[in-house]
């Protein structure tokens, strides 16, 4: 598919009532379309990876346009200074999210990013960050701990930010290390509990959402070694 039957396909699936029902869950864009995650996927399976022609959807400013970029741009070729570029442009979490889940979790620059965007004062910038932390979380299966109890320290000095998007992230990121394996739980755990004693109202959300979560039979049961006892 070219460019242009890719724009004239997103225009031609408008559907302007998803797009007021996004605006509900704070999905905002001053060009959207109302296309669903499902439906991009689709789209983007069908376009095919293309480093040029994601720098060509994401340069239009449409949301759809901008999470079809992620999808398909080619991991090996995305810069330090695209990603830069990229991030300084985040305006919902939609895209922000979907652009590090899709891409640049996989760039050889994405624990780097975590560490310095978590210390950047614009919003969308910021969640990158521990959006980037919680993905890496999942997916990156080979890494040592010791990767991610450095990032422990950078998640509790930003847990008493109040804007709703950072401290979401901050706490999806605390919670997906957690949720590792043993050592990692007891380290996010004991993270938390620090967290909770800022003197912060973000700050005991995070703690208390995620100690919920971390110390719930479900996740101890999941961590705990075969035919060990939980910790």
């Amino acid at each position: 598919m070219t460019f242009k039957d890719i724009l004239k396909t997103l225009e031609s699936k408008s559907n302007p009532a998803a797009v007021r029902g996004m605006a509900r869950f704070g999905i905002t864009a001053d060009k959207a379309f109302g296309w669903s995650t499902p439906a991009l996927k689709k789209l983007a399976r069908q376009i095919g990876k293309d480093h040029g022609l994601a720098l060509r959807l994401w340069s239009t400013e449409i949301l759809e346009a901008r999470f079809l970029a992620g999808l398909i741009d080619e991991k090996q070729s995305v810069s330090e200074q695209q990603m830069e570029a990229w991030s300084k442009e985040f305006d919902s979490w939609a895209v922000c999210d979907g652009t590090c889940l899709n891409l640049f979790r996989y760039t050889p620059f994405a624990y780097k990013k975590c560490r310095e965007w978590s210390e950047r004062q614009e919003e969308f910038v910021k969640r990158a960050a521990f959006a980037l932390m919680a993905c890496l979380a999942v997916s990156d299966k080979p890494a040592n701990d010791r990767v991610f109890l450095r990032l422990l320290p950078l998640i509790k000095r930003q847990a008493g930010d109040e804007r709703n998007y950072v401290r979401k992230a901050v706490n999806w990121a605390l919670r997906q290390i957690g949720k590792r394996n043993q050592r990692l739980n007891r380290a996010a755990i004991e993270a938390a509990q620090e967290i909770h004693e800022l003197n912060s109202p973000s700050a005991r959300w995070i703690a208390s959402d995620a100690l919920r979560e971390l110390r719930s039979p479900a996740v101890q049961r999941r961590l705990r070694p075969r035919g060990g006892t939980a910790i």
